[in-house]
């Protein structure tokens, strides 16, 4: 027990800003352990993004509420997975060898495709959650948390394609055993479900997200597989984006 409990701050801290406490220690192994506890901490991101939307919508108009909610997360995260978005698209956006395509993902500069990737997502994740109305702070738990499920069935499905000395030089999850991947599910369905009803989601539009969420897995498993032989952890945070935005459309649509 005590175990998973370091597991699960080990994964706080990499994902996220939160700091922890100093008995809770590192091993290179523990990082690829904690990768089943990724949708607990997108539950915790969750979680303040929805008391922030519900606090802030209670002062200003609801527009403001969801760019206050989504400020927040970017905060509390460092933007991580949004950068990985960024990163990908500008990578994998134009028609570019492999090894090029691998070289951009390491560049710090922000390019045309990564731009308009990232403008378009956090745009159509505003819309989404102003649609949602009343609906969104459960949206958010659900989204949050089910969608770093995905990065940890990519990495179980594919395998690492950066360069493995950057991945040890940059601390990385590169591997997940099937049990991992199992408690991550496990972790997403249980949030889930406590989203339906009372004020929360629907039943129907609960289940075809979290149908879309994984279809967004496994087209981003063919496209990596394609064009990278592989995962980075740029395509990782992208994938939880784009996971993330796919379960916001979902709901929209099935409310």
């Amino acid at each position: 027990m005590l175990h998973e409990l370091r597991l699960s701050l080990i994964a706080l801290q990499f994902l996220t800003r939160v700091p922890v406490p100093a008995w809770v220690g590192y091993r290179d192994e523990w990082l690829h352990q904690c990768a089943r506890h990724f949708p607990l901490v997108g539950l915790f991101v969750g979680a303040v993004a929805a008391l922030v939307l519900l606090g802030a919508s209670a002062l200003w108009p609801w527009p403001l509420a969801v760019l206050l909610s989504m400020a927040a997360t970017l905060v509390l995260t460092g933007a991580f997975h949004e950068d990985g978005l960024a990163d990908t698209f500008d990578a994998l956006g134009g028609a570019v060898s492999r090894d090029k395509a691998l070289a951009i993902m390491k560049d710090s500069r922000l390019g045309t495709y990564g731009t308009a990737a990232l403008v378009i997502v956090l745009a159509l994740k505003a819309a989404s959650l102003f649609a949602l109305g009343a609906q969104a702070a459960a949206a958010l738990l659900l989204a949050h948390s089910a969608s770093r499920a995905l990065p940890v069935a990519l990495i179980r499905r594919l395998p690492y394609a950066g360069d493995a000395q950057a991945a040890k030089a940059k601390p990385l999850s590169t591997r997940v055993s099937m049990g991992g991947v199992g408690v991550a599910v496990l972790w997403a369905l249980a949030v889930a479900a406590a989203t339906v009803g009372a004020r929360g989601l629907g039943v129907t539009a609960v289940v075809v997200s979290l149908i879309a969420a994984a279809l967004v897995a496994l087209l981003m498993a063919r496209w990596l597989h394609r064009r990278l032989g592989g995962f980075t952890g740029d395509t990782l945070g992208a994938t939880q984006q784009l996971g993330e935005l796919a379960i916001y459309l979902a709901l929209v649509a099935l409310p």
